[in-house]
């Protein structure tokens, strides 16, 4: 059931199957589909401001705040990263604890994955733009598989269709246009 462990929290919405489940204290989080923010759970009384919309959005949040994740499995390894604004399928899906990122599209940013506290702000916009960042960051990637190869690249900006293709670890890099930056 939706919501079910609310004790004293306020202004939530949760719709669909365990959507919200565990959050005793947490208020103003909107969850709605199949356990969308099911792990969130606050002991003390918070303002959270977590959205989450699609099957498994936002699967592991715990005590991450002003999230919004839209899309099935968006943010779903999210533990406790906070201010991550996430659209689309798998979008930032393997992350526990970046912030301050912005993914949006099918795959954008879907293997970064950063084991501490980390504001990695890294904007990805396109079909599987940044797919392979694992803990590169401060990039700016507008375009569809912009900067595929990009591993742990840092201040990096790519734009256009699979512009920047080629780097992986590189620092400072300006690509603009299709498929420039690529060998």
């Amino acid at each position: 059931f939706a919501g079910t462990a609310l004790t004293d929290a306020d202004h939530n919405v949760a719709i669909g199957r365990a959507a919200l489940a565990s959050d005793t204290l947490g208020s103003k989080s909107v969850a709605i589909g199949r356990e969308a923010l099911i792990t969130q759970n606050f002991t003390t009384a918070t303002d959270v401001y977590n959205i989450a919309i699609g099957h498994n959005a936002g699967l592991s949040v715990t005590t991450g705040i002003k999230n919004t994740l839209i899309g099935g499995l968006a943010g779903d390894a999210l533990s406790v990263g906070n201010s991550n604004t996430v659209v689309g399928q798998n979008a930032l899906t393997l992350d526990t604890k970046g912030d301050l990122n912005t993914a949006i599209g099918i795959g954008a940013l879907q293997s970064q994955n950063f084991t501490t506290s980390t504001d990695s702000s890294n904007t990805a916009v396109g079909q599987f733009a940044g797919g392979n960042v694992t803990t590169g960051t401060h990039n700016t990637l507008i375009g569809g598989l912009v900067a595929n190869q990009l591993t742990t690249g840092t201040y990096n900006v790519a734009v256009g269709q699979a512009a920047g293709a080629a780097i992986t670890e590189g620092l400072r890099n300006i690509c603009v246009g299709e498929r420039s930056g690529v060998n």
